[in-house]
């Protein structure tokens, strides 16, 4: 059977089981609660084979900002059948006219280079049992008052704005630490369930030293729990995680399309990429 006859449908909660087998068949350590997460934030579609998900895609938009494509996953039994592309080119519709991010493996990087994308850096993952840490006493638990100085914050760092998937993560699944400077918001941190463990990230910080106390007040909050942190090259944040326990255990190739408008603010660091948090 050619990969002409493959089904492309929106995805819906019905396949939320099937999306989970084949993550965890590419190896990538999603729970049915990440998958509910980033289906419940995005656009999504799957490919069907005679009744079978074969393959899956997500589109999460960050307004009309840019939108992020994540979870792209092929069967392994239908790989080199020209599937891949067939989600990304439903993506790219559904995306419609907004600069698209995504992380890419070095598997997919040559589709998505022939589809316009150009490299942007690399993401490096680390996680693992956080060690024993004193709480630093820069850094306080955050308020509901707080989430429109985190959105603003967050939105100069990415350069888009993520308000929805930081409300989404503030109403309950997940905590945020802040740093206050002369009495407003100058960082901030996200903690949240995901995969093995719980997830640092988002983080925005002024500085490398402010990044690693916000990073540091999960850490101490965690001793002996199963943590995972995204960070760049760019950060110089690698080395440190490593020393806390947090090893480098891969990441991949973080990508624009077209090159986006640079809207960050320079003096605001973003260490953990929506693509990575959600997929």
């Amino acid at each position: 059977m050619q990969a002409s006859q493959i089904e492309i449908v929106p995805f819906g909660p019905d396949h939320l089981e099937a999306a989970v087998a084949l993550s965890r068949q590419a190896g990538w350590p999603h729970r049915t609660e990440d998958w509910q997460l980033a289906h419940a934030l995005s656009d999504g579609m799957v490919a069907v084979e005679d009744g079978k998900v074969v393959g899956t895609v997500l589109v999460t938009p960050y307004k009309r900002d840019c939108a992020t494509i994540n979870m792209v996953i092929v069967d392994e039994s239908m790989r080199g059948r020209g599937l891949g592309r067939k989600l990304m080119d439903a993506a790219l519709l559904t995306a419609g006219d907004r600069p698209l991010r995504l992380v890419a493996t070095t598997a997919g990087l040559p589709l998505y280079q022939k589809l316009g994308f150009h490299e942007t850096g690399t993401v490096l993952q680390h996680q693992g049992l956080a060690g024993e840490m004193a709480a630093p006493a820069e850094t306080e638990a955050a308020t509901d008052a707080d989430l429109p100085d985190i959105a603003a914050l967050d939105r100069r760092a990415f350069g888009a704005d993520r308000e929805g998937l930081l409300s989404y993560f503030a109403a309950g699944i997940g905590a945020f630490a802040v740093i206050r400077r002369d009495g407003h918001v100058s960082g901030f941190a996200c903690l949240r369930p995901f995969g093995r463990g719980e997830v640092i990230g988002p983080v925005v910080a002024a500085d490398l030293g402010q990044a690693r106390k916000l990073i540091e007040h999960f850490i101490a909050r965690r001793p002996g729990r199963f943590l995972r942190v995204d960070t760049t090259d760019e950060t110089g944040l690698s080395p440190w995680l490593a020393e806390q326990g947090l090893a480098h255990v891969g990441g991949g190739i973080s990508m624009k399309k077209p090159l986006v408008r640079q809207t960050a603010d320079p003096t605001a660091t973003t260490f953990a990429l929506a693509s990575q948090a959600l997929g």
